[in-house]
């Protein structure tokens, strides 16, 4: 099963994160996405570490409870691996080659660049197009992944009643929904853009350039600090310090003793991943920061980081213009919408 392989049955998006499980459903009708089901069901602690899976029961149980929730029918899923377990490179070969050569040619330069035994190594790749300047030779991104990475996706949904037709890759489902955004942005289409997501263990940020992804990268930071810091300062178990995060209800110091020094965290950590970038690549400045994942609907937190780096910030809603099912909930979508940024990109594959 390759990574990218195209598929005709429609699909079900599902994101395992390290705290939950998110399924999402879409159709498509003339240019138009409805949003048919979707889900969001929490996973038990340390069942999935820094996007590893290692309870594989315990994740196909939610992934089974998400979807009855959800009221999809689909049993054709796709799911990503972790852009840390995945390595990329772009390689450039004779345009002329058939598709079995061109094969064979990319697992022979593979060797090269995949530090892991090719036996234990899941392999796919994808012409990009033509090298500028050089029309008789071709760009072609190649992915690999340790085979166990994705075989442990591919037995949590086995589990929770799903057959996976398409493993992806993070970084580039997340690629996959920015076209969904890209129109709310306030700069131009070719526009260097930080996707920032802050996840609940993870923040990863992937730059995009003209809608391409040109860099990324994980550090281990997010929501979860947040959630352990009201576990501590207000005596809470792991769920009522997550629910309480969401909807309120702590004393009146939380704003400025927990939230403000989070918030200011997060803006740490921005700006180091923004340096990261900065320093490995032609470019000083981005033009628009976005935000997804969990906490990326922090109030206030978009408007610190636009004041504190100088760069225009917005919260990502890859479902702003859908139309939805009688059966979703608007508000809850609208709540869950930035943290759906995988999911969606993961759902957007079955119309490929």
């Amino acid at each position: 099963m390759g990574l990218f392989t195209p598929k005709s049955a429609p699909l079900i998006g599902v994101d395992v994160s390290s705290t939950a499980v998110k399924v999402l459903q879409l159709s498509q009708a003339g240019t138009r996405y409805r949003v048919e089901h979707y889900a969001v069901e929490p996973l038990p602690p340390n069942a999935v570490v820094e996007k590893n899976i290692v309870e594989v029961e315990a994740v196909g149980e939610a992934i089974r409870r998400a979807v009855a929730r959800s009221g999809s029918k689909i049993r054709h899923a796709s799911a990503a691996v972790a852009g840390s377990a995945v390595i990329t490179r772009t390689i450039t070969m004779p345009a002329e080659l058939g598709e079995d050569d061109l094969e064979s040619q990319v697992q022979a330069e593979a060797n090269q660049y995949i530090p892991y035994p090719i036996e234990e190594v899941s392999l796919d790749f994808e012409v990009l197009g033509a090298v500028k300047d050089n029309p008789e030779m071709v760009q072609v991104l190649l992915a690999a992944s340790r085979t166990e990475n994705v075989d442990m996706r591919v037995a949590a949904l086995d589990m929770g009643g799903l057959s996976a037709k398409v493993i992806d890759v993070e970084a580039f489902a997340m690629e996959n929904a920015f076209g969904l955004i890209a129109d709310q942005l306030s700069v131009s289409r070719d526009s260097v853009i930080a996707l920032v997501d802050i996840g609940a263990t993870m923040t990863t940020l992937i730059v995009l350039r003209r809608q391409r992804s040109i860099y990324s990268r994980e550090q281990v930071f997010g929501g979860k600090q947040l959630t352990d810091e009201i576990m501590r300062r207000y005596g809470l178990s792991y769920e009522e310090a997550g629910l309480a995060k969401r909807q309120g209800g702590l004393p009146e110091s939380y704003e400025i003793e927990v939230l403000e020094p989070f918030k200011e965290a997060v803006i740490q950590q921005v700006s180091r991943l923004l340096q990261f970038f900065y320093a490995s690549s032609e470019h000083s400045k981005v033009d628009q920061v976005v935000l997804a994942g969990g906490s990326a609907a922090i109030a206030g937190l978009s408007e610190m980081i636009e004041e504190q780096l100088g760069v225009p910030c917005c919260v990502a809603n890859p479902l702003a213009s859908m139309a939805l099912a009688p059966k979703v909930s608007p508000q809850a979508l609208a709540q869950d919408a930035p943290a759906l940024m995988i999911a969606c990109g993961l759902a957007l594959r079955s119309f490929d």
